[in-house]
């Protein structure tokens, strides 16, 4: 076992700028793996959160601070696709993209805490939602299907990614052809938004990341309270 640092629990978004420091017990996949970045590209990588501090995730305030319903208007997902909400936690917007993609569409929660898992399906249970898939992802490998994917979303969960390279490797793998690659992150560019800095990433510094990795910018959402999402599509996807 690895075991890594990760912020705890937090009610206020004043709270998580301080918020203590507590462990995140993560399994290795491959007992050959290199050890995890410190840092990519200049940037420093971001800690874990870890379970016990779930409960922050579903804050009341959340609503305010991130608009979740005019991101996944953005999104503009379909009735019967396939999406994943890689680093799910206990399922904030998976449960929201299930009742969208509907009872023939399908959403896989990946993380790579069971503990987070269990809370998924527990209250996918308690809102009868059955078309969420708990998946327990590795530190560098998510465990998807190769062109399984129409959607990927990640919402606050890149910057903590220790493994990035491969991580997005088998990200590319993971989508269909013209699947979407979504990144949401808190935004670095603006100091008004109260999150620690290394939570914190800038578009430019996202692009920096991915477009080597063998993905293309494809759409931008700049109007969230807090956060900018960024779209990509692979590098060799059929242009429109």
């Amino acid at each position: 076992m690895r075991i890594r640092s990760a912020f705890g629990p937090a009610v206020t978004a004043a709270a998580l700028v301080g918020a203590a420091l507590v462990s995140v017990a993560v399994a290795d996949d491959d007992e050959t793996l290199p050890p995890p970045r410190e840092e990519y590209k200049g940037r420093r990588i971001a800690q874990t959160m870890h379970w016990t501090g779930a409960e922050w995730l579903l804050r009341e305030t959340r609503e305010d601070e991130e608009n979740p319903a005019k991101l996944l208007a953005w999104l503009d997902l379909e009735p019967g696709q396939t999406v994943c909400d890689l680093g799910c936690g206990n399922g904030y917007h998976a449960l929201r993209i299930a009742k969208i993609v509907g009872p023939k569409g399908r959403v896989i929660g990946v993380d790579i805490q069971k503990e987070m898992l269990t809370l998924l399906a527990e209250r996918a249970k308690a809102a009868g939602v059955d078309n969420v898939e708990p998946v327990l992802g590795g530190v560098a490998d998510p465990n998807l299907e190769a062109g399984s994917c129409d959607v990927i979303l990640m919402v606050d969960v890149y910057h903590e990614l220790s493994y990035p390279e491969r991580i997005l490797k088998r990200i590319r793998e993971a989508l269909e052809p013209r699947g979407r690659l979504v990144l949401v992150e808190f935004r670095a560019e603006d100091p008004e938004v109260p999150i620690k800095k290394l939570h914190k990433m800038s578009k430019a510094q996202i692009l920096k990341e991915l477009v080597p990795n063998g993905f293309r910018l494809d759409g931008e959402l700049d109007d969230l309270p807090w956060q900018h999402a960024m779209a990509f599509v692979r590098d060799d996807a059929p242009a429109d």
